[in-house]
């Protein structure tokens, strides 16, 4: 074999290494943010208080935040699927929804009805389903709806030509009615959303209907995600009507739609922000809470100034075992530096939410792990009100009642086995 051929053989073996190495590094790459500097601030951080805060969490993230939203929280499938459903019958002219994961039974079949019924009456109707969490779903529920008049259409399906793309999904819930009503959260088409979340397979969940100016962000994050799927981007008065928000309500909220970005991304610079303008409180809720090591220093600082920090998270009743182990890792040093965690007993618990001083509140899809942080595209209801910031604080601690608190003297006469587990876990901690 000739020099040139070594030689080319050798240039083809490097390239391939290269790209394994290029794609390594895009599904295991993590988010920088150390730290919140606040130069020629002595306070430091802008607290909820201070104007600048809002101010800063539109720069930082392109959440607008603005007055005459009403914003009402729903609990559990109880709590959300009668006042969904009723939303949809009472469709005019448009029902957009976008959906991250769904599995067959009564809520999808419950959803198709009334999406159905709507396109039968002359609604538009679009249906956009993540291809990777809404596989699930029979090929013969997706055909009826498309039969009777039902837009469906699949998000980033899964070819061989683009598995660069297989890590990055739309983990968003958008529901919006004629262009009025938002909801958003954690919920999706599957059966263990029904309930009270207190019982066995009734997952406790999190979500948020609103009304006013925010409505029209949550439609825009539709409709970007719905052009990347079909080309055709929607705007115009069908989608986005004219109407007056005075009478709607008082709440100062946006939707901050975050999608992922080179360096620092807009989901990490919310939390960094939220995280570093506690002065007083600061409650977590998240199913899977792998804060990594950045985030660990902003929570320990965070308790380390006096802030009352408490993390609510899932017990072994995880649907996620790996995430549930690598998350207890991080268990030790937060429980020394006086940060409070629970772990939810009766079931999953799947909410995504936040309450900053009892001022700042977040309800929406975004989990606490580097895959929403670097990876998914995630939809968060961020309010700035203190009616809504009471009542996030309410649900908070309503919920720990249901938990049982992490001492740190017992966490630690743990089984060797669960600490073998936790240490392989912890190794995956950026793909999780």
């Amino acid at each position: 074999m000739s020099s040139v051929k070594y030689i080319a053989i050798a240039a083809l073996i490097l390239f391939g290494v290269v790209l394994a190495l290029i794609g390594i590094l895009s599904v295991t790459h993590d988010t920088p943010v150390r730290s919140v500097i606040a130069e020629g601030d002595k306070g430091g951080p802008p607290s909820t208080t201070d104007p600048l805060f809002a101010r800063s969490m539109e720069l930082f993230t392109g959440a607008h935040i603005e007055p005459g939203n009403s914003v009402q929280i729903l609990l559990d499938g109880n709590g959300t699927y009668p006042q969904l459903w009723k939303d949809l019958a009472s469709a005019q002219q448009t029902i957009t929804v976008q959906m991250y994961y769904s599995q067959p039974g009564t809520v999808a079949d419950t959803m198709a009805k009334y999406l159905i019924d709507r396109a039968q009456h002359k609604v538009r109707v679009l249906l956009l389903l993540d291809a990777f969490g809404s596989q699930p779903l029979k090929r013969d529920w997706i055909k009826n709806l498309k039969r009777s008049g039902v837009e469906v259409v699949w998000l980033r399906p899964l070819r061989w030509y683009t598995l660069q793309k297989a890590a990055q999904r739309s983990h968003v819930r958008v529901v919006v009615v004629d262009g009025k009503v938002g909801y958003t959260g954690g919920f999706g088409l599957a059966d263990y959303w029904l309930g009270d979340g207190h019982h066995e397979d009734q997952w406790r969940e999190t979500n948020v209907r609103f009304e006013g100016p925010t409505v029209a962000a949550l439609q825009a994050a539709f409709a970007a995600a719905w052009a990347e799927a079909t080309g055709e981007l929607l705007t115009g008065d069908l989608f986005f009507p004219k109407i007056s928000f005075a009478d709607v309500g008082d709440v100062q909220a946006g939707l901050m739609h975050t999608i992922p970005s080179t360096g620092s991304t807009p989901a990490e610079r919310y939390l960094a922000l939220s995280i570093a303008g506690a002065q007083k409180t600061l409650y977590i809720s998240n199913s899977y809470f792998v804060p990594g090591d950045n985030f660990l220093r902003l929570l320990l600082a965070a308790a380390h100034r006096g802030v009352d920090v408490r993390v609510l998270t899932v017990s072994n009743k995880t649907d996620v075992k790996t995430t549930w182990y690598a998350g207890r890792t991080y268990y030790e040093k937060l429980l020394e530096g006086g940060v409070k965690i629970y772990e939810y007993q009766p079931t999953m618990m799947h909410a995504k939410s936040m309450v900053v001083d009892g001022m700042w509140s977040s309800i929406g899809s975004m989990n606490f792990d580097n895959r929403s942080l670097s990876f998914n595209d995630e939809s968060q209801l961020v309010a700035l009100d203190r009616h809504v910031g009471a009542q996030m604080d309410s649900i908070f601690m309503n919920d720990i009642k249901w938990s049982k608190e992490i001492k740190l003297n017992e966490f630690r006469k743990r089984p060797l086995s669960g600490k073998i587990l936790e240490w392989g876990a912890q190794k995956l901690r950026r793909v999780l």
